[in-house]
């Protein structure tokens, strides 16, 4: 019989005939342009069901094959096997699944995701175990963690934290946001259940019967679960979810500085596959312009200067300079390498001393890269303190420009949606902060411009700037189609804000019995190519420098300083953590000098009750005698146990250091509504942006304890959250403004409600009965700063901007290898005042992920090489060995007569000084100050070598632009100059 077989049919036969080959390498090869493809097709085991997968061997990972069946708890974020986020099990071993080429799986391999684990109603114990001990902040490594732990338990069901600690540090599984503690805590609970010792009930939350939620250990729900099992949806999911017709962007960056550009031909990326259109800055619709107002008049520069697309000028390594639209994230990526530039190169200026020195060329045509200086003046004029002092120390300081290294690179879509609105979904922490930045830029009206948060794999401040938002809407509305733009980690590093870098020249002066008389500083903050956020920036180092000591006479500058280097957005604890790293230096510094201990030397000069701050104004709480008294017997025994565990090889050392933040600031505002629903229930409409941090939790609990008279249960509580178009202007989660600022709104839509729902006998009416009677179910709460607090002089910087103010002081214990330099910190210990602890679960998480970062800061993490440090890798990225597993925290509560329910505010404080008290802990154990951070082994190796031959490796005093004192004497004839 002579059988006819269509071109479908043949293909799948040859593909069958071929797969049976048991070399099984070569399937199929089809010719389209210019490329090759080499087809396979392969059957893998994948949890437990037997599938049949057709891709490309040479080019597919396993990742990106799992990824298209749809099981997208295989999470990408380094995309280079250097944070474990798409951990899976082969063949029983952990994998990380975005380095292993599909070609090098065997056929009928046995593959084990996330998926395969638990289901939302079928949690595994390590899946509840995560939520219940906060495992789980953003969530977006939680997949690759939890597998990587069942990979462990496997093998070993008894294991030590310290075991379970290395196997962390072995394959790679990397957490920005938790500090590794409670990742830990999570798998020796389920390590019992597994064992036997512990039943399910045992790991799950029960609320205490007395109501009381508010203080104590409420974890994730909804959102928790989503992401244990690797349901959440991150930015690349939904982009693998957008519908047919999705353009993809690839942005062409030029790979230069400074440079004025002079041409740019894209002819050639026009005829590449699936290439719809290359945009340039020309076919921007409105202003290309992000508006970010620096709003102080002593600056030169207006802000605003940031273009979408650069249209006249490269400004910095990561500027875009066109972006390519194609049918796919692959050949958009292809077409943008086609684009050629003509660039006419300039001088590149990549630190702050470069960038003042007279005769240097403007980054931007007319402004002085010295754009902005603001002074600080408190009591006598230090001219007549400092010659008079017993002691007088000095030292010129650099904090570096710590990058956010967040798990998930940048990831934004833009569409129309049913209101002609153009949406974009990202990771905004301040998504109606984010419409106003770019709605002139894109040629939109506020009001037609619309943004909704995606689930955020980890921001920690740089989702604050608009960069990414403004190109994605600038392109669909060009292209009039829907658009997803992805980065790869190095153009994510690239392209996104980072951590002010700042130089300060200091001198302290004290008298003979070791009390502080006079302090002067300068201090420089490096914000790169723009302006954006300058002003708060030097507002928190006037603030913070002293902190919180009683320090009589200061004199003072901020400045704000452009370079060609990234452009400085903010990160948890803005502004203050630059502060910190000379304030405790140099007072580290007079204690070593007096011969004092440091700990004694602090204390002696603490704040008490009736001394000012650097604005000339009392601290709102004086907790800090009281919280010395707690750190004390801590204090005292680590040192002790650092000269029991010293040795010439290992040497141990004990370092200090205050630290605090504050809580919002002037003029800000807030909006949260409630309303009763026909269930009973009651909705909270909020956008508070959860970038991790529990807004969630924050939001129910918040409304819980202000519904109280109703007796409302939490089951009936529910929230929608961060979208414009339904949530009201709850603001910025920055500031560690959210919780105080929510909490107040909250509390003010709740007693519109209850007043509304009140009957006269003094019973609350029901959703029926406020129908029936006419009476509105749902209302709005409003907070504003009160006008008490003031913005600071420009003249004095004499004021009080700040509502709610935080304290903490942290201790750090390190062993220095002589060797190496290696620096490992040991233990650490934070005590603090925050007011009143709402979920002390959340509170614990930003505590022990704060002081990580901290102690990244201190020891290696850093963007100053734009080679090295292009990937998470060799930016220094913390991992589990790196953060030590004893970490206690300790607790000052001073109830805020101004915060809701006496709380004030949290993240920031717990990042705001621990790196110093990494810093000064080596100087305790090796006599060596590390004036330029970071403390990499290699520096400190030199340090320790100079020092013994005699000599000590120390900066010579920045050029920061005029002398301190002919500035200081010129802004006072002058004084907006």
């Amino acid at each position: 019989m002579k059988r006819i077989y269509s071109s479908i049919q043949l293909q799948f036969i040859f593909l069958t005939f071929a797969s049976c080959n048991s070399s099984n390498k070569y399937a199929a090869k089809k010719k389209k342009g210019d490329y090759n493809m080499v087809i396979r097709k392969i059957w893998l085991d994948i949890n437990g069901a037997s599938r049949m997968v057709v891709c490309n061997p040479e080019k597919d990972t396993l990742a990106t094959v799992l990824r298209k069946l749809g099981l997208t708890g295989v999470k990408i974020g380094c995309d280079a096997g250097q944070c474990g986020a798409c951990s899976v099990l082969l063949d029983g071993e952990v994998i990380r699944s975005c380095t292993k080429k599909i070609k090098n799986v065997p056929e009928y391999s046995k593959v084990v995701t996330i998926e395969g684990i638990g289901t939302p109603s079928n949690l595994h114990p390590l899946q509840q175990a995560f939520i219940t001990y906060n495992g789980v902040q953003c969530g977006f490594c939680n997949p690759g963690f939890i597998v990587s732990a069942k990979g462990l338990l496997d093998k070993n069901p008894s294991p030590t934290r310290k075991e379970v600690r290395a196997w962390f540090q072995k394959h790679k599984n990397v957490c920005r946001c938790t500090g590794y503690v409670p990742i830990v805590d999570a798998v020796m609970a389920a390590a019992k259940v597994m064992r036997g010792e512990m039943t399910m009930e045992d790991i799950i939350y029960k609320a205490p019967e007395n109501g009381n939620l508010y203080g104590g250990r409420l974890p994730r729900r909804e959102s928790g679960v989503a992401r244990v099992t690797g349901l959440e949806n991150y930015g690349r999911d939904i982009e693998m979810h957008m519908p047919e017709g999705t353009v993809h962007l690839a942005i062409v960056f030029p790979n230069v500085s400074h440079a004025i550009i002079k041409g740019i031909d894209y002819s050639e990326a026009l005829k590449m596959p699936g290439v719809e259109k290359v945009i340039t800055a020309k076919d921007i619709k409105g202003t290309n312009r992000i508006a970010y107002p620096v709003g102080n008049p002593r600056s030169l520069a207006a802000g605003g200067e940031r273009p979408i697309i650069c249209d006249k000028k490269v400004f910095r390594f990561g500027d875009p300079v066109a972006v390519v639209a194609a049918d796919t994230r692959e050949h958009a990526r292809a077409a943008a390498k086609a684009v050629e530039l003509e660039l006419e190169l300039l001088p590149e200026y990549r630190s702050i001393p470069e960038a003042v020195m007279p005769g240097a060329v403007p980054v931007h045509e007319g402004i002085d890269n010295l754009f902005l200086k603001w002074p600080l003046k408190k009591g006598e004029d230090t001219r007549n303190i400092f010659p008079i002092a017993d002691y007088v120390v000095e030292g010129s300081f650099y904090s570096s420009r710590e990058p956010h290294l967040p798990i998930e690179p940048d990831v934004v879509q833009a569409y129309f949606d049913e209101d002609d609105c153009v949406v974009v979904q990202c990771k905004s922490q301040n998504i109606y902060g984010s419409r106003n930045q770019i709605a002139a830029g894109i040629g939109l009206p506020i009001e037609k411009v619309r943004i909704v948060l995606n689930a955020t794999g980890g921001s920690f401040g740089y989702s604050f700037s608009a960069g990414s938002y403004a190109l994605a809407a600038a392109c669909t509305v060009i292209l009039e189609k829907p658009v997803s733009l992805s980065f790869s980690y190095p153009e994510h590093q690239h392209f996104s804000g980072k951590r002010a870098p700042s130089h300060s020249n200091t001198r302290l002066a004290s008298d003979k019995d070791g009390k502080i008389t006079g302090l002067e500083f300068e201090i420089a903050y490096d914000k790169g190519a723009y302006a954006e956020m300058v002003a708060g920036l030097v507002t928190k180092g006037l603030h913070f420098v002293g902190w919180p000591y009683n320090i009589p006479n200061v004199r003072a500058i901020g400045k704000g300083v452009y370079t060609n280097m990234c452009f400085s957005t903010a990160y948890r604890s803005f502004g203050a953590t630059q502060a910190f790293t000379h304030s405790e230096a140099i007072i580290d510094m007079m204690a070593e000098k007096i011969g004092m201990d440091q700990f004694e030397f602090r204390y002696k000069n603490i704040a008490r009750p009736g001394d000012l701050n650097n604005n000339s104004v009392p601290f709102h709480e004086y907790p800090m005698e009281e919280m010395m008294d707690m750190m004390r017997p801590k204090y005292e025994a680590a040192v002790a146990r650092a000269k029991a565990e010293d040795t010439p090889e290992k040497r141990r050392g004990v370092g200090l250091a205050w630290g605090g933040y504050t809580t919002s600031l002037i003029a800000d505002f807030c909006e949260v509504a409630l309303e009763l629903c026909s269930d009973g229930c009651v909705i909270n409409y909020n956008s508070w942006q959860d970038m991790g941090q529990s807004a969630e939790q924050g939001a129910l609990l918040h409304t819980y304890e202000a519904l109280r008279p109703l007796g409302l249960p939490m089951e009936k509580i529910k929230t929608i959250m961060s979208d414009t178009k339904f949530t009201p202007n709850t603001g910025s989660s920055a500031g560690s403004r959210s919780h105080y600022m929510a909490g107040r709104s909250t509390l003010d839509a709740a007693n519109k409600l209850m007043d509304a729902m009140r009957k006269p006998d003094g019973k609350y009416r029901t959703y029926s009965e406020m129908v029936d009677e006419g009476i509105p179910t749902k209302y709005m709460g409003l907070y504003s700063v009160p006008s008490k607090f003031k913005r600071p002089d420009l003249n004095t910087s004499v004021g009080d901007p700040f509502p709610q103010l935080m304290y903490s002081l942290f201790m750090a214990e390190v062993e220095v290898d002589t060797v190496t330099g290696k620096t490992q910190v040991v233990g650490f210990t934070a005590t603090s005042d925050i007011g009143v602890i709402g979920n002390i679960l959340s509170i614990e998480g930003q505590a022990y992920g704060g002081i990580s970062h901290g102690i990244g800061m201190a020891l290696r993490e850093d963007y100053s090489d734009l080679k090295r440090h292009a990937t998470m890798g060799g930016a220094g990225i913390m991992e589990c060995e790196d953060i030590p597993d004893n970490i206690e925290l300790l607790w000052h509560v001073t109830p805020r007569e101004e915060g809701p329910h006496g709380s004030a505010g949290a993240s920031e404080a717990f990042q705001s000084s621990p790196h110093m008290a990494v810093l000064n802990a080596i100087n305790n154990a090796v006599g060596v100050r590390i004036y330029e951070m970071p403390a990499t082994p290699k520096k400190l190796k030199a340090a320790m070598e100079a020092k013994a031959q005699g000599i000590e490796l120390k900066p010579e005093k920045y050029y920061l632009g005029p002398d301190f004192y002919e500035d200081l004497d010129d802004m006072d004839e002058n004084p907006f100059s």
